[in-house]
């Protein structure tokens, strides 16, 4: 039987000690604020997990990168909303209709929850851009969004990763398939 999640997991903490694996985080982060479409914890859990000591560092590297990166995607969405829209995102103009009305409706909380939540926050900082909403309002929403949300990360990971490692280990694939499911019906749920 085919261990994909496992040897995934095993790699994953393998690359977490690695000299340059707190580069890795920052670059990681900073492009899932504009383009890549996997969310930062799937570096940052393993690398909390493998140097416990680090994880205030890599919460804040993490920080730090996203709204950096988040940054880039306001002023792509300022000046560059049709191409950005179009070939980094490829979102469907209703989910990002229905970020600028949220935008427009709610502005600070609607970064802050799209930076805390697992949701695709380069939609929203485009948008963000796109209705030209203060830049000072939108970093202001996604530092105490992002940090809230990697430190929360790192801190669980620090202080339950090794009691649960071994949990994880022996559960990784179950969970890992569940994901790709709730991924799955996610898409389908959006396209019905």
């Amino acid at each position: 039987m085919v261990r994909m999640f496992r040897s995934l997991y095993d790699w994953s903490l393998a690359q977490a000690v690695r000299p340059h694996a707190p580069q890795a985080l920052g670059i990681v982060s900073f492009a899932e604020a504009v383009i890549f479409p996997i969310p930062v914890d799937v570096m940052l859990v393993p690398m909390t997990m493998a140097r416990p000591e680090h994880w205030m560092r890599y919460a804040s590297i993490a920080t730090i990168t996203s709204v950096l990166g988040g940054v880039l995607g306001y002023f792509l969405g300022t000046f560059f909303y049709e191409f950005s829209t179009a070939y980094i995102i490829s979102a469907d103009n209703e989910a990002l209709l229905q970020a600028q009305e949220l935008l427009q409706a709610y502005g600070f909380w609607v970064i802050f929850i799209a930076a805390f939540m697992p949701i695709p926050y380069k939609v929203f900082t485009l948008a963000a851009g796109f209705l030209t909403m203060s830049l000072w309002l939108f970093v202001v929403g996604s530092i105490v969004g992002r940090a809230a949300r990697f430190f929360l990360v790192a801190g669980l990971a620090h202080v339950l990763g090794s009691q649960y490692e071994a949990w994880i280990r022996r559960h990784i694939e179950p969970i890992g398939w569940a994901l790709v499911a709730a991924f799955i019906a996610f898409l389908g749920m959006r396209e019905w």
